[in-house]
C-alpha cells in the first residue's frame, strides 16, 4: 500500500485532497497547524500527526501549502523524506522559483488540474455546479517531472489521478510549460482580461442598465465568443464584430504584450508569487 503525507490538508487545496483521498485505499497521513485548518480536518473526522512520525515512512510527501510558503516548508520536510520517495508539489511556480531542495535520491512531480471545461457536458446539476472539478465534474489535469526515474512520474499520475478525481485525461508537460500555462496564460492574461470585463459590468450597472440585463448579456456574449474562438462551434462572428475588436485590441492592450510567456518574464511573474 503507498502511504501518502499530505502538508496543509485542512487548507483550501488540502480539503479538496483530503475529500478525496478519503475515498481512496490509500494510507494517508494529513499534517496541518492552523488553528482554521485543523478546524477543516476535525469537522471531516480527520486526525493529524507531526512530520517527524510521518515523513521517513511514507512513499509520496504532498506540498499544499500556499506558494509564499513552500520554500520555508520544503527546506524543512524534504530531509526528512526516505530515499526512493516521490515529493509532489500543486503548482510550478516554487519549483520554478528553486524554492525546492534537490535531493538525488527522491523523485519530483508537479500535478495541477485544468478544472472542469466551460463546455463540459455533466448530467447533474451538481456536477454540473462542480466549477473547481474534484467532486464530481470530470477534468484534466497537466503532470510534469520535475527530476528523478520515470517511476516517479507514474507514481505522481496515480497519486494525482486519485486526488484531482475524477479526472478525464492526463497531459504530460514540463515544468517551464507548465510554468507557461499557470501563471502566465491563465492567472497572468486570462484571468486579468476577465477581471477588465467584470470592470465594465459594473460600470454598466452603476450607470443604471438592469443588473439581470447585463449580466445576461456578457456572460451569453461569452460563451458564443469562446465556443467560436475555440473551436466548439462552426461560425463566425459579425462583420461588425470583427472591426470593432480590430479597432479595440491596441487600445486595451501594449504592444509586446506576448512577453508573458517568454521564460524570463514568467521567472518575474513566478517570482512575485512565491515571495512575501
Amino acid at each position: 500500500m503507498t502511504i501518502i503525507t499530505l502538508v496543509g490538508a485542512g487548507g483550501k487545496m488540502g480539503c479538496r485532497l483530503t475529500d478525496n483521498f478519503i475515498k481512496t485505499a490509500y494510507q494517508v497521513h494529513y499534517l496541518e497547524v492552523s488553528p482554521r485548518g485543523l478546524e477543516n480536518l476535525r469537522k471531516r473526522g480527520i486526525t493529524t500527526t507531526t512530520a517527524t512520525a510521518s515523513l521517513p515512512d511514507s512513499d509520496v510527501v504532498i506540498l499544499a501549502v500556499p506558494d509564499v510558503a513552500i520554500g520555508a516548508v520544503a527546506q524543512e520536510l524534504v530531509p526528512l523524506m526516505r530515499p526512493g520517495a516521490l515529493l509532489m508539489t500543486l503548482d510550478p511556480a516554487a519549483p520554478l522559483d528553486q524554492q525546492l531542495p534537490l535531493r538525488e535520491d527522491i523523485g519530483c512531480v508537479i500535478a495541477h488540474p485544468c478544472h472542469p471545461s466551460v463546455f463540459n457536458w455533466e448530467s447533474t446539476e451538481p456536477a454540473f455546479r462542480d466549477f473547481y472539478g474534484g467532486i464530481s465534474a470530470k477534468q484534466a489535469i497537466v503532470v510534469a517531472l520535475m527530476w528523478g526515474a520515470e517511476h516517479y512520474y507514474q507514481l505522481g499520475v496515480e497519486v494525482s489521478t486519485a486526488m484531482y478525481a475524477p479526472v478525464s485525461r492526463v497531459h504530460r508537460v514540463t515544468l517551464e510549460q507548465m510554468a507557461m500555462l499557470e501563471p502566465a496564460l491563465v492567472e497572468t492574461l486570462a484571468q486579468t482580461c476577465m477581471e477588465v470585463v467584470k470592470e465594465g459590468h459594473d460600470r454598466l450597472v452603476s450607470a443604471g442598465v438592469p443588473p439581470e440585463a447585463v449580466r445576461d448579456f456578457v456572460l451569453g456574449h461569452l460563451r458564443i465568443q469562446i465556443a467560436v474562438l475555440f473551436g466548439e462551434v462552426d461560425g463566425t462572428f459579425s462583420d461588425a464584430a470583427y472591426k470593432i475588436s480590430k479597432r479595440a485590441k491596441p487600445v486595451l492592450f501594449k504592444e509586446g504584450w506576448q512577453k508573458i510567456f517568454e521564460l524570463p518574464d514568467i521567472r518575474e511573474q513566478v517570482r512575485d508569487i512565491t515571495r512575501k
